[in-house]
């Protein structure tokens, strides 16, 4: 079997709305398992509680997203200032 190895390299991350994005779905979460809560009887009687259960794991997921998102992203603003001056510091070698 030969070795496989990339033609190309690979495209750079996506960067967007990260926060408002992970907060949006942790929101999501928690209506879909609010909207279920009073069906819970209809969902334990057919075997399928887990749908329930698993909308409030998203929503509790969701809230640890959250907080490393704020703080990737405010990471990340932290350190442009330093990297936008290490790039004007750099002189390029004749």
């Amino acid at each position: 079997m030969a070795k496989w190895t990339p033609k190309h390299e690979a495209p750079e991350p996506l960067e967007g709305p990260i926060v408002p994005t992970i907060t949006g779905g942790t929101i999501l979460w928690f209506v879909l398992f609010v909207v279920q809560v009073p069906f819970y009887g209809w969902y334990d009687d057919r075997g399928l509680t887990w749908w329930v259960w698993t909308c409030l794991a998203g929503g509790g997921l969701g809230i640890i997203g959250i907080y490393y998102v704020r703080k990737r992203d405010a990471a990340i603003k932290r350190n442009a200032p330093a990297e936008d001056a290490d790039a004007a510091d750099v002189t390029p070698v004749e």
